[in-house]
């Protein structure tokens, strides 16, 4: 029997972002700003740019941008997760406020926008995203008259998970030089480098993750300065730069982010130039991102929203804000792993994270945040965590779950995810758990691969024998080194685990398939269905397997069902052309191989074998 091309689909993202609002040319105060820009880089720690102190920074752009505007030293995001974090960038509200506590979950509808208020106030606005946390189906393509989401599809059809920062700024100059003059704009451009992979080990012989890291930190400033040397009158541009959450380089055990919150992945860069904002200044003020809707809607002169954050052009003007407390908060221990959220306050130099063990840092002599002095403290605590729980409640709302298999699917290959079952009262201290979820980390970040990621993924489940994502991740790594006997019983834990996924059900079939057994991997791939309903790969792959077991019948209606729900899935349209033919319908074969040939680019090698079936069938 052949053996049949499953497609599997493998995730590794991350999520972080960076946010620029700057003008080359910064015209004298009192001058109005006609425009705004606003660019957000995922994963870029403030002390990586030169402007912040890095020595070995190249980021020459970023660094004039804040040369000619006003950068804050101590600005935070509120989630150290790409999604909630730029939800709250646009609608200037902690995650609570906007619904989006992680990524997957959605920002509510109800939330103000900045898109929204300035398109009615006559602005032209689009947006241009990298990755797909920000695609927009979580709510944050309201307001934007365009929102270019359009990830890259792979020689199967199928999308990939991000696309290049120049492919993105491409996008963004044509947009813009296609524009008539007249309306005022508002841009916002996502970069989603730095975000890990950092390239490759392989790409870069002698450089460690840190130093490929600084390598896309360059990468992206370099994509910033092509966007603003095409942009047009930056003169009269307001222009709005940070990251949307840090990076952890093993900083209290953490590889990546999204698990703890302290300021190793809360700490961004945050620089506003433009009409109006003094050029080389520094504020040493706590900010947090929930600050920059408020700061841009202010600045055109727009009501303000019913926000957490405020209007940050009295600190520029070098006034204080007062007593203020800043919320930061991490659902993904939770959402991934089944542990214990960590919500913090920092207020009068002081930050608390609530936690099964809270922890209390001084920061003023403390930023490392390395001395909990909880003990010394108790009543300063108790009213920090109270106001914690005032703000975000001790646990997730009921009904913000990640319910689209789908997304979960391709959130897990960016390294997101992996699904969880602890009850409330037993949730582990992240913490407490931190080698594992670091160990994790490596291998989804690219880091660890080939026998190094398959030792470290089985020293994760010496520690966690039931981590469903460590026995999925195990399974595909001894599957595609021909060990798919050792690897069926790690999908089948997976599976069992209840992991939201069809991914170890592909998994499981391809090995099915592999021992000759394509009526069990039939039976595999439908309880996979189950799982992950409406899941296009899934349908393709019961066609491709019920096509080689002779049922020519069931293949096309799953093949059909799979191109209903993606039309350029290449290898089901070429299936379904061949299952038309068996069965008789010439005519209609022809149809769907002719339509493959004028899908598929003019490079692509699958060309030849199609042109084949194409003149075979006339």
């Amino acid at each position: 029997m052949k053996r049949v091309a499953i497609a599997v689909i493998l995730i590794g993202i991350a999520g972080v972002a960076y946010f620029v609002i700057v003008a080359r040319h910064v015209p004298g105060n009192g001058t109005e700003p006609r425009n705004v820009l606003l660019i957000t880089i995922d994963t870029l720690r403030a002390d990586r740019l030169g402007i912040y102190g890095h020595a070995a920074a190249r980021t020459p752009v970023l660094d004039a941008l804040a040369r000619r505007g006003t950068r804050f030293m101590r600005a935070y995001a509120t989630a150290p997760i790409t999604l909630p974090s730029h939800a709250s960038i646009l609608t200037g509200r902690y995650p609570p406020g906007h619904g989006s506590r992680h990524n997957g979950l959605a920002m509510q509808q109800s939330a103000p926008v900045l898109a929204e208020a300035l398109k009615q106030s006559a602005f032209e606005t689009a947006a241009f995203v990298s990755a797909f946390p920000l695609d927009r189906r979580f709510g944050l393509a309201r307001g934007f008259d365009t929102y270019d989401d359009d990830m890259p599809r792979g020689g199967d059809g199928r999308r990939a998970n991000e696309r290049e920062g120049t492919a993105t700024v491409d996008r963004a100059i044509a947009w813009v030089r296609s524009r008539p003059q007249g309306r005022p704009l508002f841009v916002w451009l996502h970069l989603f480098e730095p975000h890990a992979p950092y390239g490759t080990p392989e790409s870069a012989p002698g450089r460690n993750a840190s130093a490929r890291y600084d390598d896309e930190v360059a990468a992206a400033d370099h994509e910033i300065g092509r966007l603003l040397d095409a942009w047009p009158n930056l003169d009269g541009t307001l222009v709005v730069a940070a990251a949307d959450h840090g990076e952890a380089f093993g900083e209290h055990g953490e590889i990546g982010h999204s698990i703890f919150i302290y300021d190793t992945t809360l700490r961004v860069p945050l620089i506003i130039a433009g009409p109006g904002v003094p050029a080389n200044r520094s504020v040493d003020q706590p900010v947090t991102l929930a600050d920059v809707a408020p700061t841009i809607l202010a600045a055109f002169g727009l009501p303000a929203f019913d926000a957490d954050g405020m209007d940050l052009r009295p600190m520029i003007a070098g006034q204080q804000a007062g007593n203020r407390a800043l919320y930061a908060e991490s659902f993904a221990p939770l959402l991934d792993f089944g542990w214990a959220s960590l919500r913090s306050l920092r207020r009068d130099g002081l930050k608390l994270i609530a936690a099964p063990r809270p922890e209390l840092y001084e920061l003023a002599t403390d930023i490392g945040e390395g001395r909990n002095v909880m003990s010394e403290r108790p009543d300063v605590a108790g009213d920090l965590a109270a106001r914690v729980d005032r703000i975000s409640g001790p646990e997730l709302p009921a009904g913000q779950e990640q319910s689209d298999s789908e997304t979960l699917a391709r959130l897990r290959a960016l390294g997101y995810a992996s699904g969880g079952g602890s009850t409330a009262r037993t949730r582990p201290d992240p913490k407490d758990r931190i080698e594992t979820a670091s160990m994790l980390a490596s291998v989804t970040s690219g880091e660890l691969r080939g026998e190094a990621a398959e030792r470290a993924l089985r020293e994760v489940l010496r520690q966690d024998a039931a981590n469903p994502q460590a026995h999925q991740r195990l399974g595909f790594i001894l599957a595609e080194s021909t060990r798919c006997a050792e690897a069926e019983p790690h999908f089948a834990a997976a599976i069992a685990s209840r992991l939201p996924s069809a991914d170890p059900y592909l998994g499981l079939a391809m090995c099915q398939v592999q021992r000759g057994d394509a009526a069990q991997a039939l039976t595999t791939l439908r309880d996979g269905l189950r799982a992950e309903p409406g899941n296009p790969i899934i349908e393709a792959n019961i066609g491709l397997t019920a096509l080689e077991l002779g049922r020519t019948d069931d293949a096309i209606a799953a093949l059909r069902r799979a191109l209903a729900i993606d039309a350029d899935l290449h290898q089901a349209r070429f299936a379904l052309a061949r299952a038309l033919g068996r069965s008789g319908q010439r005519d209609a074969a022809l149809r769907e191989a002719t339509d493959l040939l004028a899908r598929l680019p003019a490079s692509a090698p699958q060309r030849l074998e199609v042109e084949r079936l194409v003149a075979a069938l006339r």
